[in-house]
């Protein structure tokens, strides 16, 4: 062999060597998560979190009942920093005869980053036309966000519910102009959101502390808003309480249940129904659930002191 022909065979050595060991440029960056459901059984009934997605709130700015210092040691100890990255939850209940979904996400209301949750109810094995009731924990944007899409009814089978209270509040014309200007346009949201299903004949709203099907209750919890509703779904004597807003900022509120949040109506009975509600779950030992708990925002309380320690769900890869 030549030379040159020796050369050139190192070469093509080298070169093959080089790409079959990876030191070619690396793959592309992704920069998607996996679709965002996960399934869990309580006693007869299946429970699915939908995740809506994620965005960013300045939660310094809106915590109450809390200093500066007070809420970044409480964020530091759990690796977090101010903006801190909120999740949006809803939650599917699927009785055996009845599919419920509590809550709806953000839609188009908060950004690109949320407005997921129709991708991820199909991911999860279900279209919106599946969906029978729509239970509305409040009306704040980033939980009726999901009812319409392109301006039309986005679960065409759906009876929508919700309390008297809340929609006497949110739906009201004259509560709208009394509001501030900061606030008048969650009242136009709302309308907008129920407004179709209202002309429909698909909303139906409820009073007090009843059961909507077998297996779900609504238990009034105001304060967040006037007419903030819990959903308690039991089965087989397993419990679990979908909380709604009754807390935003887990790092913080968990071990002070006192620290509020300026969208509260009534901040002090919004602390007292998330006090009460931390300590039956913690004695209780139920499974509880929050929109804005971190995805798939289920788990246990446990006391600890004058707080709580939230023990998220042991992920499983079986039903």
């Amino acid at each position: 062999m030549t030379l040159r022909n020796r050369l050139a065979a190192a070469v093509a050595l080298i070169t093959t060597l080089l790409f079959s060991t990876g030191i070619e440029a690396a793959a592309p960056q992704q920069k998607t998560q996996a679709p965002g459901y996960y399934r869990m059984l309580l006693g007869d009934i299946e429970i699915t979190t939908l995740s809506d997605g994620t965005f960013p709130m300045e939660v310094g700015k809106l915590l109450t009942n809390i200093t500066p210092k007070q809420l970044d040691a409480a964020l530091a100890r759990n690796y977090l920093k101010d903006p801190l990255e909120i999740s949006v939850d809803a939650f599917l209940v699927n009785t055996g005869s009845k599919l419920v979904l509590v809550d709806t996400g953000a839609g188009v209301l908060f950004g690109p980053s949320v407005g997921k949750l129709f991708g991820n109810l199909k991911a999860a094995g279900y279209g919106p036309e599946q969906i029978d009731e729509i239970y509305i924990t409040h009306m704040h944007g980033d939980h009726i966000g999901g009812l319409l899409v392109d301006g039309k009814i986005a679960f065409p089978n759906a009876i929508v519910r919700a309390s008297q209270q809340e929609a006497d509040f949110w739906l009201s014309s004259a509560n709208m102009n009394a509001a501030p200007k900061d606030r008048k346009d969650a009242f136009q949201a709302a309308m907008n959101m129920l407004n179709p299903y209202i002309a429909a004949g698909k909303f139906k709203p409820f009073n007090g502390d009843t059961e909507l099907v077998p297996g779900v209750r609504a238990v009034a919890a105001p304060g967040h808003t006037p007419g903030h509703t819990l959903y308690v779904v039991e089965s087989k004597g397993q419990k679990l309480v979908l909380w709604g807003d009754l807390m935003h900022v887990a790092a913080a509120q968990f071990p002070n249940p006192a620290v509020t949040i300026r969208f509260d109506t009534d901040s002090g009975l919004a602390a007292t129904q998330r006090k009460q509600a931390f300590a039956e779950a913690a004695a209780q030992n139920n499974w509880v659930a929050a929109a804005h708990l971190p995805f798939p925002g289920i788990g246990h309380l446990r006391a600890a002191g004058s707080g709580y320690i939230f023990v998220p769900v042991n992920y499983s890869a079986l039903h």
